[in-house]
This record gives structure tokens, sequence and C-alpha cells, in this order.
């Protein structure tokens, strides 16, 4: 009876609820007098009755996802049971049958099938069943391994975030409202989001192996409880809030999308965006929750604890949950929602306090210069790679973007796997308007890209020329090119090179051409070129390393060496056509026009034969013809100045007298691309090329000069010949000359045709080869063995073994030129047959015995353990074949035999090479090889790399060099000999003009001090150079090229090579020209043969070998005695260049000059400093030496053997072999009238300070 009065309370309760709709809780009486709140008294906007619906919509995902589970457990059991009970019968008869059926097969002997059943059915044991095929199908549709697949994920992802958005803009509405279906858009786009959300739960449910786990997943759930909802809101006309929420958790998956669209590649970017995404679908997701308890209240309490909180503030609140921070603005009135953020807050606070820290290392870790490059229309940009460092971008950016360049409209793009430091990155930033960089590899074909490699002008490689393992790093560069090269084979490449021998390796490279710009600066080859040189002409390494280097001009008004050093320092190298005037015109006529007129020095140009072969001839004489659109090679102080050339016009410029007025005029001219693309640019023509040699060449060149031939002396001086008929030089066509040189054509003509010169092959044959093979024994194993003079009375039979003694030289006096094989397969150098190490190896007593002089002594440091350095390339240019036999300076080596071993294998083809085991910090040692006679000491250290102190790199060097220099030499040595038959000691003269010793003049002063031994040094750290001279006073901050010891051409660093990379990218034939003139005639023919054989290759004597000797050379011309001694006492420089330009096709280029010539009072310094390009009006002064570019002189050999058959042979032996030849009579005859009226005082200081 309590019970039916109870349920009556209740009835009449729910009558007045629907009466009265707006009442907002509504008590139920109980028969015991207590009220009820029941959930479905809250009233609802939209219903009249103010009934809520929340449980249909929340049962219905219920009911799904608990029946779903509950079908698949019992069929899961089914399942089990069935194969547990009622297939093991069955299992055992098939494995019964399988077993019979082996046997029987093994019975009969034949593995064919007799049972016509079995062979029906073995077909159906492998057959796929439809089943199997849908569900691969749609496996492969939900993993994204197809097109279709991908399309159908990445759509699924769009729409689920879709949904997402509708729920935040549903969110602002209440919980639940009324909606019609046919009148909510929102709810119609939710709606066709559902359908395809349950089209793709239905193909992953099809696809999943274990159906269990699938019901349980994540995005099940998600499926679950927003897809069914959506279909009760329908049929109902009202929407529920309830979990949509639960979309957010889609977002997991955001990594995963992004991998399938390849946009995500790196481990840390997954790892980034699965951090973050993480993070916030988690974060989203509970502030969905707390909305929809708070908004709702608490059921138990009939939702009168509710309270309007709008999403964002639920995501405001979990945030300031999560951080701990708490403000208490915002907080949960519900005992649901407060229960929740009690569990929440632990797992918040865990996931805050690690992902946060890690998202933030992970961005904070990023590539900061991890972009792309973006090309800009219109300019042109490169990439430098390699070894980027602060030194190595700060010497590179400051020659590149130098302002004596025209204009460089290039951006320069960094590329390397490191971050730069703070230091680099203000390098950057101060350049940030002309340099990028960005953080990646060349090796990474991605890198490549980002940095628009494709499009570059050109890549530049840069190499660790400090490396402890060369080779290693060459290896690594060439692994780059590699790179590149694979990835735009089109590209150009300019890369350094540490070791010569390395080269090769660029070679095996298809897309490496050297023809279409790609070039290996080989630091090891050029940097002992360049002290090779300075063996040859003092100072010419610091004068070179000035020329390829951009240096800002330093005005300096006192009167010192620096400023006249300074001057010549601001000079470079550049390259201009030259304009229609000097079309038809000679060499010598145009150098002389362009440096009088124009002050230009032009040293080269570049040659194109009829083939398209382009080459460059530096100073080729007067037999060259310039022709539209010839490329010259300018020696200037700007680009500005080099345009003279191009816009010189005879008829508008011919009376103007300031160069800087030489403008471009209105003269019609032909454009710089009818320049490129005129074929024959120069002309050489084989009848002017014999001018000294033929009558009729003078018909044809009648303004023209006859070149004098010249001899090399000991310090690459130029002597001029004895011959009395050139006492009176004149220009070829006068009546005189003519007739002197018709005797010379009848006395050629007399010869055999064999000995007779002619125009390809400018070498005289047999005879020239006989005096080019003069005995090596030394003027003190002469006085031994009776004299040794060259008389009839003299018998070679009388020699006895002398360790350097050149091997087959009896029998190569007997032999044919053309059977024996003097030079190697190119023609450009000196080459013998191998000889064995023991051969060469001298000890100290038969080194003492044997008195060298003019010669080069190589005092080198290194062990087993040291990195090769290639010794060959200090040995090559010095074995030149523009050289004559006699004229080459004998090479020792003192140093480890465990090192000079290694490098023997690169030198046993070159003569007059000898090796002393010892140390070059043994003053026994020294003293054995005559270092106080030598004409230059070289220093080189193979072990400068491997010390970690960049200080103490050079210490073997410095400590070598002060050893030298603190030695003291007794001139009595020198005055004995001086009395030996054969050998006269420095400054020593004869008596006799004929048979005096010259230079062009005088004979180098005895040295009693190191300190006057000519020595260069190679360093390695640039600052160390203030240890090398005591009494400088060079600041240790000092840059190199301003320090004494480098401005004296006695130190040289591999740092100064740095420039030629911006040098060699601007103009291609400046490296090419610098290799000429240092190398001694290396070309890539040449490489690709000593990468064949790591050797040269002795070859035969043909016209196209032997006409690669008539080259050019460098050399030094003195001006105290001679026929320019006149210019030497106050004369002007340009007066001296033309005259040598017009009587020797010698071209001038600087000089060397004593350190205190400036002086009014005498110095008893030594040293010299170098000065290039001097002015027209500079003042010379006597002591002066000439740097010049000597034509290759085919009668030396012959002037040479004249003098030495002659009476007086036994008294004009030189210092060294190559200086045997005699002066003009009318040179001897006025220096001996200066000389008679010097005071004999002045005499001696000037002897002293000459020649040093």
């Amino acid at each position: 009876m309590a019970t039916w009065n109870a349920s009556q309370s209740i009835f009449n309760s729910m009558s007045n609820i629907i009466e009265n709709p707006h009442s907002k809780s509504h008590p139920v009486m109980a028969s015991n007098g207590e009220s009820l709140f029941i959930p479905v008294t809250m009233e609802v906007p939209c219903d009249n009755q103010g009934t809520r619906m929340w449980w249909a919509f929340l049962a219905s995902s219920m009911v799904t996802f608990f029946g779903g589970l509950f079908i698949i457990l019992v069929w899961r059991t089914f399942k089990y049971l069935w194969t547990v009970c009622c297939h093991c019968g069955g299992k055992n008869k098939d494995a019964q049958k399988v077993v019979n059926a082996a046997s029987s097969q093994v019975t009969d002997g034949d593995y064919k099938q007799t049972d016509d059943k079995e062979e029906t059915a073995a077909p159906g044991v492998v057959e796929v069943g439809w089943m199997t095929s849908v569900k691969d199908w749609a496996g492969v549709m939900i993993s994204a391994q197809t097109l279709t697949g991908r399309v159908l994920v990445v759509t699924v992802f769009a729409l689920s975030i879709g949904a997402l958005m509708i729920y935040f803009i549903d969110s602002s509405n209440p919980i639940e409202t009324c909606q019609n279906f046919y009148k909510d858009f929102t709810l119609q786009i939710d709606m066709a989001f559902n359908i395809f959300f349950l089209l793709y739960f239905g193909l992953r449910f099809i696809a999943a192996n274990d159906k269990l786990w699938f019901w349980l997943e994540v995005n099940s759930v998600v499926d679950f409880f927003t897809v069914p909802p959506v279909f009760v809101s329908v049929y109902l006309n009202r929407s529920w809030l309830g979990l949509r929420f639960l979309r957010a958790l889609r977002l997991i998956q955001f990594s995963e999308i992004l991998q399938f669209l390849n946009i995500l590649k790196t481990s840390n970017s997954i790892k980034l965006v699965n951090l973050c995404s993480i993070f916030i679908s988690t974060w989203l997701t509970a502030a969905g929750f707390i909305h929809l308890v708070e908004n709702s209240g608490d059921p138990w309490r009939n939702f009168e604890n509710s309270q309007d909180l709008s999403y964002w503030e639920c995501v405001y609140l979990l945030m300031v949950t999560m951080s701990t921070v708490g403000y208490g603005d915002v907080y949960a009135k519900t005992t649901l929602g407060r229960l929740f953020m009690v569990f929440f807050i632990l797992g918040g606070l865990a996931m805050f306090a690690s992902y946060v820290p890690e998202i933030i290392e992970l961005i904070g870790n990023r590539k900061k210069y991890g972009g792309s490059y973006s090309a800009v229309s219109g300019r042109k940009h490169i990439v430098v790679c390699g070894h980027i460092t602060l030194e190595s971008v700060s010497n590179f950016l400051k020659d590149f973007l130098h302002k004596d360049r025209d204009d460089v409209n290039v951006e320069i793009v960094f590329l390397h796997n490191i971050s730069p430091n703070l230091e680099l990155e203000a390098l950057f930033k101060r350049h940030f308007t002309q340099v990028e960089f960005y953080q990646g590899s060349v090796l990474n074909p991605h890198d490549l890209a980002r940095v628009k490699i494709e499009s570059a002008d050109a890549c530049l490689i840069l190499a660790n020329k400090y490396c402890a393992d060369p080779d290693a790093e060459d290896a690594s560069n060439i692994m780059r090119v590699i790179s590149i090269k694979n990835y735009h084979p089109k590209i150009r490449i300019i890369t350094q090179m540490l070791q010569y021998h390395n080269k090769a390796h660029l070679l095996n490279i298809p897309s490496w051409n050297w023809k279409e710009g790609d070039d290996a600066i080989c630091l090891a080859e050029l940097k002992l070129g360049f002290i090779a040189q300075s063996c040859l002409a003092q100072g010419l390494s610091t004068m070179l390393a000035n020329l390829f280097s951009m240096r800002s001009f330093i005005k300096i008004e006192e009167d010192t060496w620096q400023k006249y050093y300074l001057e010549g320092v601001s000079n470079e190298m550049y390259t201009e056509y030259l304009s229609s005037a000097f079309v038809g015109l000679s060499f010598p006529a145009v150098c002389e026009l362009c440096f009088v007129k124009l002050k230009l020095l032009m040293i080269a140009i570049e040659f194109k034969s009829e083939k398209g072969e382009s080459r460059i001839i530096i100073n080729p004489g007067n037999h060259v013809k310039i022709k539209e659109g010839t490329l010259g090679f300018f020696i200037a102080s700007d680009a500005k100045e080099v345009k003279r050339a191009f816009f010189y016009c005879k008829a508008c410029h011919d009376d103007i007298t300031d160069p800087k007025r030489i403008k471009k005029c209105a003269c019609k001219r032909p454009t710089r691309e009818e320049n490129r693309l005129s074929i024959h640019r120069l002309s050489i023509h084989p009848q002017t090329a014999k001018a000294s040699y033929s009558v009729a060449s003078s018909k044809l060149c009648t303004e023209q000069q006859e070149p004098v031939p010249l001899v090399n002396n000991r310090k690459g001086s130029l002597f001029l010949p004895c011959d009395s008929s050139l006492l009176h030089l004149q220009l070829l066509g006068s009546s005189g000359t003519e007739h002197r040189t018709s005797i010379k054509l009848q006395r050629a003509l007399s010869l055999p045709g064999k000995y007779r010169y002619h125009p390809n092959q400018p070498v005289l044959i047999q005879k020239q080869f006989e005096d080019e093979q003069p005995s090596a024994l030394s003027p003190k194993k002469k006085q031994r063995n009776g004299g040794m003079r060259q008389s009839p009375n003299s018998s070679p039979n009388m020699m006895r073994h002398d360790p350097l003694l050149m091997t087959g030289n009896d029998q190569i006096d007997n032999m044919d030129s053309s059977s024996v094989k003097r030079y190697d397969s190119t023609g450009m150098f000196h080459w013998c047959p191998a000889k064995e190490l023991d051969k060469v190896l001298l000890t100290r007593s038969e080194a003492a015995m044997t008195v060298l002089s003019g010669h080069v002594v190589v005092c080198i440091f290194g062990d087993m353990t040291s990195a090769l350095i290639g010794v060959r390339n200090l040995v090559m240019p010095l074995r030149a074949s523009n050289f004559h036999y006699h004229e080459l300076k004998h090479i020792v080596f003192v140093g480890s035999l465990d090192y000079l071993k290694r490098e023997w294998e690169t030198l046993h083809n070159f003569p007059k090479v000898s090796i002393l085991p010892g140390t070059p910090l043994s003053r026994a040692d020294l003293r054995a090889v005559n270092i106080n006679l030598c004409d230059m000491c070289v220093i080189l250290s193979a072990n400068q790399n491997n010390i970690d102190d960049t200080s103490l790199q050079d210490k073997e060097c410095i400590l070598a060099s002060l050893n030298i220099k603190s030695m003291q030499f007794d001139d009595s040595i020198g005055l004995l000999q001086a009395n030996s038959q054969g050998f006269t000691p420095p400054g020593m003269e004869r008596s006799s003009p004929d048979n005096s010793p010259v230079h062009g003049v005088a004979r180098q002063a005895s040295i009693t001090t190191g300190a006057n031994i000519p020595i260069i040094t190679e360093l390695v750290n640039d600052s160390n150079v203030q240890f090398l001279d005591q009494d400088d006073d060079d600041d240790p901050d000092t840059e190199l090229y301003l320090t004494q010891p480098f401005a004296c051409g006695t130190a040289f660093a591999v740092s100064v090579l740095d420039s030629l990379m911006s040098a060699t990218y601007f103009n291609d034939n400046i490296l090419t020209l610098i290799r000429t003139l240092v190398t001694g005639g290396a070309t890539p023919e040449l490489e690709a043969l000593i990468a064949e054989e790591n050797a040269l290759r002795g070859g035969y004597s043909t016209p196209q070998t032997l006409a690669n000797r008539d080259r050019c050379r460098v050399a030094q011309l003195a001006l105290y005695d001679g026929p320019f001694a006149d210019l030497g006492d106050g004369g002007c420089y340009g007066d001296l260049y033309c005259k040598a330009l017009k009587t020797y096709n010698m071209l001038c280029f600087g000089i060397y000059r004593l350190r205190d010539a400036h002086l009014s009072t005498p110095s008893q310094c030594t040293k010299r400093y170098v000065i290039t390009n001097p002015p027209y009006e500079f003042e010379l002064v006597p002591t002066d030496l000439i740097f010049c570019l000597m034509q290759f002189d085919h009668n030396a050999s012959q002037s040479r053997a004249s003098l030495s058959h002659s009476s007086h042979s036994s008294h004009s032996s030189s210092k060294k072999s190559s200086s045997v030849t005699s002066i003009l009579h009318t040179a001897s005859a006025n220096r001996q009238n200066r000389v008679k009226a010097r005071d004999s005082r002045d005499k001696q200081n000037r002897k002293e300070m000459v020649y040093r």
C-alpha cells in the first residue's frame, strides 16, 4: 500500500511538471514526506515540456560499444569452442591422410599425384577466399600504400578536424538544444562527416586482424561516442553537445599524416610533431569534458550546481591547472568536474613537466639556418662549402668582395653542416646583403636542392690547410665534388686540394671538365712552385702572391721602404680585350704603348689556335701580331684602369697625355660578343719567328727589333753575349744588321740539315746537346784530376768516380740526340733515366770534398710518419726545359733519409739531384753542403700539421732559419779556392774583360755570415713570421703581407693562396697564368700522364716537343754593370723598360731593391724588398735587381761552348755552371771607366751590397 502511494505521488508530480514547464526544479513528495529529485526536471529551452534527452544520446553510444563488444566476445567464445571440440578429429584425419600419401609416394618411387581428387584439392588449399580478398583490399585502403589510400587517410583526418571545428562553433550554444535537421546547416555537415566516418570505420573493421583490440582502440572509441549521437540528433530533432570533443584525439595522428605526405623526414621533426599533437589533443579533450560537466551540473543534484563556462575558459582552466599556477579566477564547481581535475592534474602535470621542456629543446635545437635559398632574378649566386671557419671565410670574403673589383653582383651562399659560432655569425651579419648561410651537407641531395645548386654560377670548395692528414682532407673534398657533380653535372666547381697526387682522382669523375671551368687549386703545387721560382729570382714569390691578392692602397708619406713596397702591393692581375687600335702591332710594340701611353703593364695574351683551342702566351716576342678580339693580361691597381686598353682609340686618344682622360669614344668598334666569336685572335708568322736567322724575315718585319740572345746566371740574372758584332744594337732592316744577319745565315746554311734551325724546332740539335752535358765534377775535384781543362791535352778518361756525376754522361756525348731521351714526353721538363737512391746519396765527407756552389739547398724536416709534401713540385720548376742543361741548379736535400726515401719515387727522373742524410739543425751538415755558397736555401717541414698548438707549428723551420743566420764562415776558404783551377770564389773578379764572369754585371760578395745567405722559409702560422727577423719592428698583429720577411721574399705562407679561389672564379685564366709562371710548364696533359704512372715518362725529341722549350722564364737583371748600367745611376724605370723591351724582348715588371737604398748614408744591410710595377718616372739605383720575363735563348749553349774552349776558360768558371759568358766590350769599357772614377771605399761598399 505504501508503494502504491509513492507511485501515485510521483505521477502527480510529473503531471505538475508537464503543466508548469518553466519551473527549474520540482520536488516529488514521498509518502513519508521526503522530497526526491530526478534528472528529468531540468528545463530545455526549446522544449515546452522542459524534458532533457541526454540519456538517449549517451545510451546510443553505450549500446553500440557494449553491444558490439558482447557480440565479439560471444563470437570468439563459440569459435574457440568449435575449434577445440569439433575440429580435433578432423585434424587427426588430415594428418593421417598426409602421412599415408607421403608413404605411398616413397614406395612407388615417383612424385606424381595419382589420385585425381587430390590433384583437384591441391589448388583449393592455396585458393584465396573472397573474405580474405576484401580484407586485403581494405587493409591497403587504410594503410596509405597507394595513392587512393593516402587520399582516403588524409581526407578522414581533414574531416575529423572539420568535425572538431563544428564542435567549437556549437560549444557557444547550450549543451542540449532543439535543432531541425532540415534547417540547421552545421548539423547537416556534421551528419555528412559522420556518415563518411562510419564507412571508414567499416573498412577498418574489415581490415582488422584482431577485432577485439580494434574495438578497444582510441579511434574506435572516438567513433562510438561521436557517430551514433548524430543519428539520434536527426531522429529527435535536437542536439546534445555531449562527447563530441573526443574528435580532438584525432590530432594524435597528425605526424603520421605529414609522413604520408613526405613533409616530415627527419627524426627531430617527427618527434616534435608527435609531442605537440599529443599535448594539444589531451589538452583540448580534457577541456571539452570540463565544459560538459560544468555546464550540465551533477546528475544526482538535479543539475542545480551547473555554471556557465565557455569552452575556451575551460581550455584556460586546464592550462593553469597543468602548469600548477591555479589563479583561482576560474574553477570547477561540480563534483564530477572536481573529481576529474584531481586525476587530471596528476597526469597533466607529469605531461606538462616532461613534454613542454622537450618541445622547447627540440624547437631550440632546430637548425636556425635550415631554410632554402631564394634566387634573386638577375643576380648570380655561388655556393661555398668545405672547411668553413672564421679564418677561411674572412679571408675569402675580404678578397671576393674587395672594392677594387669592378662589379661584384654575386650572392655568396655558404653551406656547412655545423652551425656558425658567434664570431662567424657576426661576420655573416656584417655582409648580410651579399652573404647567406645554410646548415647542411653537400653530400645530401636535399641540402643541395635547398641552396639551388642547379642554378648556381659555381661551387667553391675550401680545404683545411692545417689538417693533420692531408690525404683524408683531399678525399673529403673529392667526395664533395662527386656528390655535387652527381646532382648537377654541369655545375662549375673550383676546389682546393692539398696534395698534388690527389688531383689525379678528379680526372676519374666523368663530368669533371677543366675546359668548362672546373679547376683544382693544388696548394702544395703552387706553394712549392712559388718557392722554386724564388730560387731562380729571389723575391718573386712575394711579388706573385701580391699580384693575385686584392690589397687596398695604403699611402705612406715618409720616405721608407714600406712606401714603395705598398705602392706595388696595390697592383693586381686583370684581363681585358684589346682595342682594335692595336690590331697588326707586335706584342712588344703593344706592351710599350700600353706602358708609356696608358700606364698599364701587359705581360701576356690569350692565343687561340685555328682548332679553337686557347692557350696563354707570356711575353711571346715580336713575331706575334695582335688580332681583333685578343685578350690581354695586365698588372694594374684597379679594374677601371685596365678599361683603357679596351677604350683606346688612336684617332681620339693619340694626343692625350693624361691616361685618366681615355674614355669610351664614339668611334665604331667591335662588340664584346664579336670579340668572343673571333676565331683567329692571334697570328704567328713562321717567317717572322726566325727573324734572327733569316734575311727574308727582316723584310717582312722591318718594324721589329732583332732579339739578342741572353744567358741566365746563377741568380737568374741576364747576360749579354760577347759577340762584338752586337755592340751597336739597331733595328732590323738597317744595313749593318742586315749584313750581319746574312753572315749568320750563310754560316747556318753551311751546316748539315739536321743541325739547322727550323721554325717549329727552335733548338740546335746534336752540338747543343753535347755542350749541355758538362762534367758534374766540382772545381775542387777538377783540381785533383789535373785541372780537367777543356783543351786538346785533356782526356775524359782521366775522370774519377764522383757521387755528383750524372750517369751515362760519357755515352750520351757520343749519341745522336734523336736516340737519347733528354726531356719528358711532353718536352716541358729535363729528364733522365730513373736513378737508384744509393747513387745520389752523399756522406758528409763526400759532400765536403765536393765543392758545391751556385746550388739550391733544401732543408726538410720529416720522418716515416710525416705526410708527404710533394717535393716534386719544388724540383719540377727548377728542371723546366726552357733552361739549358748547364743552367740547371744542382739541388741538395738535407733531411731524414726515411722521409726522403718516400719522396724519391717522384724525384728519380730528374737530373742533378743529391741527398745528404742528416738534419737541417746540424751545422756540420750545412757546412758540408757549402750553404754559404748556395743560391738559395729552402726550409720546409712535413711535421707542421701534427701539433695542436698553432704557435708551435713552425718551430722547426724557425729554429733552422735562426741557426743558419747565426753561422759564421771563413773567407780564407774562398781565397784558397780562387787560386785553384776552374773556380772563382764569390766576389772575386778577373782582370780580363773577355773572361769576366758577370751576371749582367757584378759577382756576389763573399759571404762570411749566415745572415747574408739567401733563405726562404715556409710557415704555417702567419703570426710566426715575427720570429724570423730579430731586427724588424713588425707588430705581432700585423698582416703577413705587411711584414718585412714577406716583403723581402724570405718567408712564405700557404695562407696567401686563399685569394686564388676568388681570383679563379672571376677569371679562370688567372690560375692558368699563375700555374704557367710558377710550375715551369705543368699542363692538364701532363697531369693526366702523372695520374697514370705517378712519374714523368721520358720521350724522344721531336719537333713538337722541342718547340715546347721555346717559352719565356722569369729572371733578374742587375744594373750595377752591363748595357743598362747607365740607367742605374739615377735613370728612369720607364726608360729601362723600353730599352729592355726594344733591344732584347725582355719584359720588366718589378724591382728587387736593397732595403736601405733610399738612405743617404751607405748601409751594410743586404736585405731587399719587392717593388711591383713601378711607374715610368721611378728613379733607379745601381744596386737594383730588375724582375723581367726573358725569352728562351737558342744560342746560349753555343756561346757557352765557345767560351769553354777559349784559352781563358781555366780562369772563367763562375760560382755556378750557368753563369759562363762574356759581356759586351763597350759595356765593359764603360764599367771600367766608372770604376776608376769612383773612390775605392765606395767601390768596396757597392760590392758588398750587390747580389746578396
